[in-house]
């Protein structure tokens, strides 16, 4: 199961057009002049909209151009338009899939465009929340088979008079409208457009010590400034959300995996090899996370911060001389 997570495209000095927000550039019809671009040492990352996602690129660009020497564009693509994108060769990798198993059909095993790039070592989660404030003052809210008893205290004016569970982008791989019909909740899927925007709503929540109900996920640094405890849903197993209409169970957990267009797997280079290399924490993760999301930092003055106070780990990324 996968879900697509803000990071500004990079405008090259040759004025590639792209689209910021939760509307991603559209690579199958126009490419980074990086992409692809053989015997030179360029790279061009696809960034997806998340900010963990964000904190994974910042720092494999500030390697590959501060360590390696590489010129990096990064571009904002939507999970799914990405794999055309990867498999065309319009970006050369990928460093945080949620997991695709139609798009590895078609492009790993049937296509062979694409190749794996090996794990990130980030193990992701997707659930419904509530604020742990509100677990505490009822703790029978964590399992939805109660999650009716509190629709009243959850709805709001864009819910109508239903409870709100509040999701990110509609461009978001989500289960969440099947699962409230097929769970038969009295509930209605809210999107707030952009994983920032639901942050805002989060926080706004919990500043008033409102309840709320949100699809969230693991690892976000968020989880540091407003706790929240996940409510239960039934149980995951193989093959229940086969059918994306007839889910009525959770989300997996996914070990977050790389991908490369094969032709840059076979060409980039130290490039290349540093994507195969990279895996680190969650908390390294979210380190980095923190630092643009909650300081303010850019991605790049991130970047650097945590490079410069963790050189033992990034240096085992590095080509081997």
């Amino acid at each position: 199961m996968a879900r697509t997570r803000t990071y500004l495209t990079v405008l090259t000095a040759l004025g590639l057009l792209a689209v910021t927000g939760c509307g991603a550039a559209d690579m199958t019809k126009q490419a980074s002049p990086y992409a692809n671009a053989q015997g030179s040492k360029t790279v061009t990352l696809s960034v997806q909209s998340w900010v963990g996602a964000q904190a994974n690129t910042a720092v494999v660009t500030y390697l590959l151009e501060h360590e390696l020497g590489y010129r990096v564009d990064t571009v904002q693509v939507d999970e799914v338009p990405a794999w055309d994108a990867l498999s065309q060769g319009r970006v050369d990798a990928i460093l945080e899939d949620w997991g695709h198993p139609d798009q590895e059909q078609r492009y790993i095993t049937d296509k062979k465009t694409i190749q794996r790039a090996g794990d990130l070592g980030v193990t992701g989660h997707i659930g419904w929340f509530v604020p742990t404030y509100f677990a505490k003052q009822h703790p029978d809210v964590t399992d939805w088979h109660n999650l009716d008893k509190y629709a009243d205290q959850l709805r709001t004016a864009e819910s109508g008079d239903k409870g709100q569970l509040i999701d990110g982008s509609p461009s978001y791989v989500t289960n969440d409208k099947a699962l409230v019909k097929n769970l038969g909740l009295d509930y209605q899927v809210v999107f707030a457009g952009s994983e920032a925007a639901q942050i805002t709503q989060i926080k706004q929540f919990a500043k008033a010590k409102k309840p709320f109900l949100s699809y969230w996920y693991k690892p976000q640094w968020l989880f540091e400034k407003v706790p929240m405890t996940e409510v239960k849903l039934p149980a995951y197993k193989d093959g229940c959300d086969a059918d994306p209409a007839k889910v009525k169970c959770a989300y997996p957990v996914t070990p977050l995996q790389k991908f490369m267009n094969a032709d840059f797997a076979k060409n980039g280079g130290d490039a290349a090899t540093l994507v195969k290399n990279f895996r680190w924490t969650t908390d390294e993760q979210n380190e980095v996370a923190l630092l643009i999301a909650d300081q303010g930092l850019s991605s790049e003055e991130a970047a650097r911060k945590w490079v410069k106070e963790n050189e033992p780990t990034w240096k085992k990324w590095l080509p081997k001389k």
